[in-house]
């Protein structure tokens, strides 16, 4: 029986092909613009108006090949969906429905693409990957936010989650496309492992570049610049954070992916899972001993709700295409397996055994592999009921590494009870589960403080679901404080 409402229905058939693995998948919304986002008044115009775009004319980003420079009234999406800056399809399903938009942000905004030779990414009709955008407000608050796009979604798909609101706090913002987008995202690079490779080097790219573009505009340096980001955006803030920290202030880590080359990662966790989810579906004798299969591979007892739409929409094929990317050998010339095999099939990924594979998997994973050695100041969140990334085996396991290598003292996480990987399934269980959002809202404002003026966060804990609170409040408060400690 489905337990996902309609919008999700409506994509089965296009899922393989347009699916944002590790988040939801995008709905039909067609794009907000099927060319290049247009240019708004002239800078001659423009530069009239003290504070409202000043410069735009001037602005290069360092190392485009392109770029399009635009003032706009909105720059949140309660402006840009009608101004076609900003692309519906690639934030939809990341959000509860009745999340608000903050506006009132006029400024600059300048859409582009670095030099690339890989073309998944078709916004604006370019054709070309590298995509970013890079959003100026009028009223600056001296900061910079960099981010990278969640699952393997474009450059805007964070402007509902979080994009809105911190430009609505006065903070400048960039995002990057991370250099390949789709589910045919593999295809990219000459060896395993090269194109989740090439998101770092996006996000580092981006962030070098939107640093100076931002000072160009406001004639004076950025004061901060914070690194954010959901699930695969998560990991790329921790990335980020142990191998640029000299680029950052500190960041704020929503669900991160953990890439390690041992148990757990992903090809870990996922397989065992396909393996007995059909059985533990069927019923019958054999459901007690798959239960407990499933939840020895990190999905705790009490998600069994979310079981049938993850199994549907994302075990199968996050597993398959990011084997591919990393183990193109596993299924020879097959490219990422075959959907939903069952159990005993030649190279069913239901059967993939990491552990027994070559060594030259675990040396592509070595290339975008985690440490833990972070180098800023860093604020994890995660909810227990994550049923794409489940705690026990990322987000638990990354908060150890950290310790292990001696720099707890930068981290705080925070486990949030009834929350899971996609905000929007809020709308359908709003009963059993809390969205994220507010709880990144909090993060964010406890990063502040602890860069201003050295007040520390709360120390790291599980965040207790709100008894009978209601759905209104759920969307506007998180407090990092509860009872229950985990980590330090």
């Amino acid at each position: 029986m489905p337990l996902v409402p309609q919008y999700v229905r409506r994509i089965r058939a296009a899922a393989y092909l347009v699916a944002a693995v590790l988040v939801a998948p995008a709905a039909t919304a067609p794009p907000a613009s099927a060319s290049a986002p247009p240019a708004s008044a002239s800078s001659a115009d423009t530069d009239r108006r003290p504070g409202h775009c000043t410069r735009m004319a001037a602005l290069a980003v360092p190392g485009a090949a392109r770029q399009q420079a635009a003032c706009l009234a909105e720059l949140t999406t309660a402006g840009t969906v009608a101004s076609g800056h900003t692309d519906p399809a690639d934030w939809s399903g990341l959000t509860p429905k009745d999340l608000a938009t903050p506006s009132g942000v006029p400024g600059i905004q300048l859409d582009g693409y670095f030099p690339d030779s890989s073309s998944t990414n078709t916004t604006h009709g370019w054709n070309h990957d590298a995509q970013f955008v890079i959003r100026l407000p009028d009223r600056w608050n001296g900061g910079l936010v960099i981010a990278g796009s969640p699952g393997v979604r474009k450059q805007y798909a964070n402007d509902r989650a979080f994009g809105d609101w911190v430009l609505a706090r006065g903070y400048a913002y960039a995002a990057t496309d991370k250099g390949n987008t789709g589910a045919a995202f593999h295809r990219d690079g000459a060896a395993p492992g090269d194109a989740l490779a090439e998101w770092n080097t996006r996000v580092t790219q981006l962030a070098r570049a939107a640093r100076e573009v931002t000072a160009q505009r406001y004639q004076r340096p950025v004061s901060r610049t914070l690194a954010m980001g959901m699930s695969n955006g998560g990991y790329l803030v921790r990335w980020q954070l142990e191998n640029h920290p000299e680029l950052y202030d500190g960041g704020v880590d929503w669900e991160g992916t953990l890439w390690r080359t041992k148990d757990p990662n992903p090809l870990t966790f996922l397989p065992p899972t396909l393996r007995a989810y059909p059985t533990y579906q069927a019923g019958g004798a054999g459901a007690g001993a798959a239960h407990r299969e499933i939840v020895k591979a990190g999905f705790p007892a009490g998600s069994e709700f979310l079981w049938p739409y993850h199994h549907q929409y994302y075990w199968d094929l996050t597993q398959r295409i990011y084997r591919e990317e990393l183990d193109p050998e596993y299924d020879g010339a097959t490219e990422a397996g075959t959907p939903f095999c069952t159990s005993g099939t030649p190279a069913c990924d239901a059967d993939y055994d990491y552990e027994a594979r070559p060594s030259a998997v675990r040396d592509a994973v070595e290339k975008i592999a985690l440490t833990g050695r972070i180098g800023k100041p860093l604020i994890t969140f995660h909810g227990t009921l994550d049923v794409l990334l489940p705690i026990s085996k990322t987000s638990d396991t990354y908060a150890a590494m950290v310790r292990r290598e001696g720099r707890g003292a930068l981290h705080r996480y925070y486990r949030v009870e009834g929350g899971t990987h996609v905000d929007s399934l809020f709308d359908s269980f709003p009963d059993r589960l809390r969205p994220l959002v507010p709880c990144h809202r909090s993060a964010v404002v406890a990063l502040e403080r602890w860069l201003d003026d050295d007040r520390r966060p709360p120390p790291s804990r599980t965040i207790p679901m709100p008894e009978g609170a209601d759905p209104a409040t759920l969307l506007t408060r998180c407090p990092l404080t509860g009872r229950g400690s985990h980590g330090t």
